[in-house]
């Protein structure tokens, strides 16, 4: 059966993108972001997964105000990188992996979860930058990937707590899965900031810490926060942080296994506007 080893969570900073495909990487202001994942890069290829199941949202370009699906999966057979306004991003396409997703939808929806599924589907920076600071700048990704959006651009958005139910969810449902793949489960966005309004600029290192304490030690309680205090601490845009609790679900000690391992911590301020939030977990 199919069994999930990890979760990984990470910022999705376009700039952060931007500066991978101009060579930037190795500037003194970016050299401390791309430091903390120096390690991810050795791990995720010592780990070798078949899958990955990544969990980010879309900024405007698969979907719009016309069509603001809360949780979406795509079930194609690729992804190309979306055209943001100023270009696709020069890096590969994405393979998905139909069966798998098929199989997650089936399994989620008859859970009680409504899916909105997607056959055909450009993917934006908030995908494909986690990709590349965990992978760097190969010629092709190292395994299939599942995207799976998530609504927080427009209110309402998801609630904390819906979303970790709905990773406990996807978690049955990738064990229910007859092949034997290894698995992981990603969580992207966040952390604290703000792009516009007075508190354009906001970050709150305090808060962001402490969330990354209770997404590790307390995802229970964590997932009860209402969006109201990641609004107020963390900025109107810190509310993508609800997408890490989606991976946070779907780790085995949620069901009653054992205690994750902390494989990585990184915490960076600034990148851009924001900060830079990175943790590793992994299945024991």
């Amino acid at each position: 059966m199919a069994r999930i080893t990890a979760s990984v969570y990470t910022s999705h900073v376009p700039a952060i993108g931007a500066a991978i495909d101009t060579g930037k990487t190795q500037e003194p202001y970016w050299q401390k972001v791309f430091s903390g994942y120096d390690f991810s890069k050795q791990w995720l290829k010592d780990e070798k997964p078949d899958v990955i199941f990544l969990v980010f949202n879309d900024h405007a370009t698969a979907f719009s105000l016309d069509l603001i699906p809360t949780f979406a999966i795509g079930t194609a057979a690729e992804y190309t990188p979306a055209d943001e306004g100023w270009g696709p991003r020069p890096v590969p396409k994405v393979i998905g992996h139909p069966k798998l997703a098929a199989h997650i939808a089936q399994s989620v929806i008859q859970d009680d979860f409504d899916l909105t599924i997607v056959n055909n589907m450009d993917v934006d920076h908030g995908l494909t930058v986690p990709l590349s600071l965990m992978c760097g700048e190969p010629q092709a990704w190292p395994c299939p990937v599942i995207p799976f959006a998530v609504n927080v651009v427009q209110y309402p958005a998801p609630s904390g707590r819906r979303c970790y139910m709905l990773g406990q969810a996807i978690g049955r449902a990738i064990a229910s899965y007859e092949e034997p793949l290894k698995v992981q489960i990603w969580g992207t966005g966040g952390m604290s900031h703000q792009l516009q309004g007075p508190r354009a600029g906001l970050i709150n290192k305090e808060w962001d810490n402490a969330f990354l304490d209770r997404l590790i030690a307390d995802p229970e309680g964590l997932s009860k926060m209402p969006h109201i205090d990641y609004v107020r601490e963390a900025g109107s845009e810190g509310i993508e942080l609800v997408m890490w609790l989606i991976a946070r679900g779907a780790m085995s000690d949620v069901a009653g296994g054992k205690t994750p391992t902390v494989k990585h911590r990184f915490y960076h301020v600034p990148a851009s506007n924001t900060a830079v939030g990175h943790l590793i977990l992994e299945n024991n």
